[in-house]
């Protein structure tokens, strides 16, 4: 027979509180839980289309571009641009305009090359 050690008779013996202590759920007579709630009825969401993506594209140029009118207007202040052994006076906002057009036709252009060459490659590749 053995005999309870004194360390087990001090130690607090732990009791769950019935509020946080997970309680199962009761299935309902169909077989789900009672606290179940029945799906939400679908919605119809009509599929986006072409001219809402131009729309959302124009407006967000449309910000775009007011931002960059401001930042032309307050940057009025000419500047002399050298390049390629040429010069011109221009103001400060456009020269940088210039610059980033500049920047995104190399882009585009790098980008087209990538398309026709992907294109080229899919054409001549073996279909399965």
């Amino acid at each position: 027979m053995t005999t309870p050690r004194d360390d087990d008779l001090t130690r607090p013996v732990p009791v769950e509180d019935p509020a946080t202590s997970p309680t199962p759920a009761v299935p309902s007579p169909v077989g789900g839980p009672l606290d179940a709630t029945p799906p939400p009825p679908q919605q119809h969401r009509p599929r986006p289309t072409r001219t809402s993506g131009t729309w959302v594209a124009v407006v967000i140029a449309i910000f775009v571009l007011t931002f960059l009118l401001v930042f032309i207007l307050q940057n009025l202040a000419g500047v002399t641009v050298n390049f390629l052994g040429g010069s011109a006076a221009l103001p400060l906002g456009v020269a940088l305009l210039f610059a980033a057009i500049a920047g995104a036709a190399v882009v585009a252009l790098v980008g087209a090359a990538r398309i026709l060459q992907l294109r080229r490659q899919a054409k001549h590749a073996p279909r399965g």
